[in-house]
């Protein structure tokens, strides 16, 4: 990646294009259901072994309890990857 600075000291860097992936995420507790975002060439997989980011970023997330029954839904959270058991694309939506 590069970084520009200008004379003024604002920081300019190149601009990641990510897909949005609709997922379900089965954690210790909970079952998620949101978007994650990776890059086109890139694998769900090889962001979970990304060991630069210890978290991953999920959009309009949907936390489910375990009967099945929504008990929270956020427009953004981070998701620590040690709590994470399986993901999955959601081909649904």
């Amino acid at each position: 990646m590069t970084v520009r600075v200008d004379a003024k000291g604002k920081i300019f860097t190149d601009i990641v294009h990510k897909e949005r992936i609709p997922s379900l995420i089965q954690t210790l507790t909970n079952l998620i259901h949101g978007d994650i975002f990776l890059r086109p060439d890139q694998r769900i997989k090889d962001e979970l072994n990304n060991n630069q980011e210890k978290f991953i970023a999920v959009t309009d997330a949907e936390i489910y309890d375990g009967e099945g029954k929504v008990i929270y839904h956020s427009p953004f959270l981070t998701l620590n990857k040690d709590h994470i058991i399986w993901i999955r694309p959601d081909e649904q939506a």
